[in-house]
């Protein structure tokens, strides 16, 4: 790997935790501000998402054309929070507007996280892993559609605070049912994780530490998520920060890991272009005779 992959590597392998300075800083949402820094750091992303992958999702080899793909959609939700996010702070920060648009974006974020482990599976398929790979699949697809219904209800609570100035005492009926699907859908992505995680070590596009490493993460985080308990805790009761459970249940939280498999795999689909370049140069053209 030359200096620029390896640098545009080590950028985007930190750029979830980079975002978590760049959302959290409420002093950066000012007209004009946000939306430079937004801007600069998705082109730095995306450059950088480019550069590693060497423009696999254009590639005319069917394998490195998903690995780029699943890796591209993985990585699409931090790229979302970068552009979108900066300065927007907690829900109990943001106004009734931003918080609309946080979970418009949290509604395309679980898509692309969907669609990317299912164009992973596929690439997966193709290399003779298929039991692990199928375990997460099924994970995720139950995952998926639980964030949708309840980024779509979260969507809806703060649409009808800035029109109508309240809640309706309708949805607030329904807090402790959402906090069931916000739990479930979190439950099971990282259950998706822990299963992707070991496929890919299965295939060794992962090393044995590293598959180590994600497994033994994600198997924390659920086990933080599980003694936190079905119900979503008030952030404003305790300190945020102190609490492993609120956390890991945070919606965006359990995508840190599918981003970095898709840095691995852009990586990996980067690598693959410097084989086949070598392979193809050796082999006979058409036409071409031995004489």
């Amino acid at each position: 790997m030359n200096t620029v992959r390896r640098l545009s590597y080590v950028f985007l392998c930190i750029v979830p935790f980079l975002c978590f300075v760049v959302v959290g800083v409420r002093a950066f949402r000012l007209p004009g501000v946000y939306q430079a820094v937004g801007f600069t750091y998705f082109a730095a992303i995306a450059m950088a998402a480019w550069t590693l992958s060497a423009g696999a999702i254009r590639a005319a080899v069917q394998g490195r054309r998903l690995l780029g793909l699943a890796g591209t959609l993985l990585i699409t939700p931090f790229a979302l929070v970068a552009l979108l996010w900066v300065g927007l702070g907690g829900p109990w920060q943001a106004n009734p507007a931003e918080n609309q648009m946080r979970y418009l974006v949290l509604i395309v974020m679980a898509t692309a996280i969907a669609s990317g482990f299912v164009v992973l599976r596929e690439a997966l398929s193709q290399e003779g892993e298929r039991f692990y790979a199928t375990l997460g699949f099924a994970a995720i697809m139950l995952s998926g559609p639980l964030y949708l219904i309840w980024n779509t209800f979260a969507f809806g609570v703060f649409f009808a605070k800035e029109h109508a100035g309240e809640v309706p005492q309708a949805l607030h009926s329904l807090d402790d049912i959402f906090d069931l699907l916000l739990f479930l859908a979190g439950f099971l992505t990282y259950l998706a994780t822990v299963a992707f995680a070991a496929s890919l070590g299965r295939v060794q596009w992962l090393g044995r530490k590293a598959t180590r490493a994600f497994m033994i993460v994600n198997g924390v985080a659920l086990l933080f998520l599980v003694i936190r308990g079905v119900q979503y805790p008030d952030p404003r009761a305790t300190p945020w920060y102190t609490s492993p459970g609120f956390i890991v249940g945070i919606p965006a939280v359990p995508f840190i890991m599918p981003f970095l498999f898709g840095v691995v795999l852009l990586r990996r689909a980067g690598e693959k272009l410097s084989q086949e370049g070598p392979n193809k140069a050796m082999q006979p053209t058409a036409g071409r005779s031995d004489a």
